[in-house]
């Protein structure tokens, strides 16, 4: 059974110790995250497969969705619930066909309706928009207006992720533009109160579902 995405989605930092990586995911979960998507861009094949295991774990106790960033392959060695694709990360077509009917297939969809449909079409769960609000993560990423998620809405049947730049201050204006989630990495990791923050955005995402 599939995983819903809906409210705070975590993506982890790039964290190259193992215990201090898995001590703040968990943090993020006794917030409310309901996904967690490993992503460590410095990481090597070995420590990639030690964090996403210890991750992978750690979101199955809690009833979380465990995402695998860029890698489908990763994903399925980890038995992981799916992947998120970006552009040049992989054919959407090849990669469902791989994790099977099963497990979550994430696409970046950047500022284009087009590829949101073209994703739809090859089968994946759920489409990410952005970047919303510029980004430290990735400063020169392309931006994508928050109308975007109305459009999408019209034009395709699948739940909607919101990534960049998004903050407490920020995130209620995403989720009254329609996104079901909220894709966070500093604004949640860098956190005195990991904690704490998750909860907050897990607090304005209940608060929006409740004025729909």
């Amino acid at each position: 059974m599939k995983h819903k995405l809906a409210g705070l989605y975590a993506i982890t930092p790039d964290e190259p110790h193992t215990d201090v990586l898995v001590q703040k995911v968990g943090l993020a979960l006794r917030g409310g995250a309901s996904v967690v998507q490993y992503r460590n861009k410095t990481a090597g094949p070995a420590l990639r497969l030690a964090q996403g295991r210890a991750l992978a774990a750690l979101c199955r106790a809690a009833g979380a969705a465990f995402l695998v960033n860029d890698d489908f392959a990763l994903a399925l060695e980890l038995d992981a619930d799916g992947a998120h694709l970006g552009a040049d990360d992989g054919d959407l077509v090849q990669a469902r066909q791989c994790l099977g009917p099963d497990k979550l297939l994430g696409a970046s969809c950047y500022d284009r309706i087009e590829l949101a449909e073209a994703a739809q079409q090859a089968g994946v769960d759920y489409l990410a928009f952005g970047s919303v609000f510029s980004s430290g993560t990735k400063p020169g990423a392309v931006r994508a207006p928050l109308t975007i998620f109305a459009e999408a809405r019209r034009r395709c049947a699948l739940p909607l992720v919101a990534i960049g730049g998004i903050s407490l201050q920020n995130a209620s204006q995403v989720f009254a533009a329609g996104a079901d989630a909220v894709a966070v990495i500093s604004a949640l990791f860098d956190a005195g109160d990991i904690a704490a923050r998750a909860a907050g955005f897990t607090r304005l995402y209940q608060q929006q579902r409740m004025q729909q």
